[in-house]
C-alpha cells in the first residue's frame, strides 16, 4: 500500500514573517495520516528547516543543479547543499523551469540523477501543454519527458517520486478530471514497471489546480498517490485539507 504524498510548493512567494506564520499555523493542525513536505524558496530554507525539526513535516528545494560538489556555478545550489540544510526532497523539471529557463529532458535527468547521488528524493515532473493535449500529445510527450530520467537512472529510477503536472491546469483554475489524471497516472505506472518491479510502490503525484474541494477525487484514483500543490499550499487551511484528503 502505497502512502499518500502531499508537497507543497511554495514557488516564489513568501517573507521570513510570513514563512513563520504560514508553518506555524500549519503546524497547529496537524499531524497527518498523509507524509507531508514543502518546498519554499531557498532563502528561507534555514528558517523552515529550525521551524520543522521533529514535527514530521518534511522539506525540500524547488530545483537543484546538475552540478555536485562546488564549483564556478554561478547561482547554481547543489544536492550537497540542499543536504546540508537537511532537505529530502527536490523538484525537478517543473513545467515553469522548463518554461522559462528552458530546461531539457536530459537536464531535468541530470539533475535528478545529481540528486538521488546526495540521498535527496527528486520529484521528476512530467506534463504537457494545451495544445500538446489537445493535439492528441499527451502520451508521446509524458512518456518522452519520463524516459529521459528512465534511461539517466536505470534501476534507481524506482527512487524517486514522480509529479505528472498538466502544464495547462497550473494556475489556470483549470484541472484535469480525476479520469484524465487516472489516465495518464496509469501509463506513467505501466512506463515505471517496464523500468523496474519497485514502480509498484512508486510515488506519482498530480499537480495542477489541486484544492480542497477536488483533492480526495483525485487521490481516490487507484494510481494518484497524493500531489504537488502550488496555490493552496500558500493557505494553511487549504493545504491542511488536501493532507486530509
Amino acid at each position: 500500500m502505497r502512502k499518500t504524498l502531499v508537497v507543497g510548493n511554495w514557488k516564489m512567494n513568501g517573507s521570513k514573517a510570513q514563512t513563520e506564520a504560514l508553518l506555524s499555523e500549519l503546524l497547529a493542525l496537524g499531524p497527518w495520516s498523509s507524509d507531508v513536505a514543502v518546498c519554499p524558496p531557498l532563502p528561507y530554507l534555514a528558517q523552515v528547516q529550525a521551524l520543522l525539526q521533529g514535527s514530521g513535516v518534511m522539506w525540500g528545494g524547488q530545483d537543484v543543479s546538475a552540478h555536485n560538489g562546488q564549483g564556478a556555478y554561478t547561482g547554481e545550489v547543489s544536492a550537497t547543499m540542499l543536504k546540508d540544510f537537511g532537505a529530502t526532497y527536490a523538484i525537478v523539471g517543473h513545467s515553469e523551469r522548463r518554461t522559462y529557463h528552458a530546461e531539457n529532458d536530459q537536464l531535468v535527468a541530470a539533475k535528478a540523477k545529481a540528486a538521488l547521488a546526495q540521498g535527496i528524493v527528486p520529484i521528476v515532473c512530467v506534463g504537457e501543454t494545451r495544445a500538446e493535449r489537445e493535439a492528441g500529445h499527451t502520451d508521446a510527450v509524458v512518456q518522452r519527458q519520463l524516459g529521459a530520467a528512465i534511461r539517466s537512472l536505470g534501476a534507481r529510477i524506482g527512487e524517486v517520486v514522480v509529479a505528472y503536472e498538466p502544464v495547462w491546469a497550473i494556475g489556470t483554475g483549470l484541472t484535469a478530471t480525476p479520469e484524465q489524471a487516472q489516465a495518464v497516472h496509469a501509463r506513467l505506472r505501466q512506463q515505471l514497471l517496464a523500468a523496474t518491479p519497485a514502480a509498484a510502490q512508486m510515488r506519482i503525484l498530480y499537480g495542477g489546480s489541486v484544492k480542497p474541494d477536488n483533492a480526495a477525487q483525485l487521490f481516490a484514483q487507484p494510481d494518484i498517490d497524493g500531489g504537488l500543490i502550488g496555490g493552496a499550499a500558500l493557505k494553511a487551511s487549504d493545504f491542511d485539507a488536501i493532507c486530509r484528503a
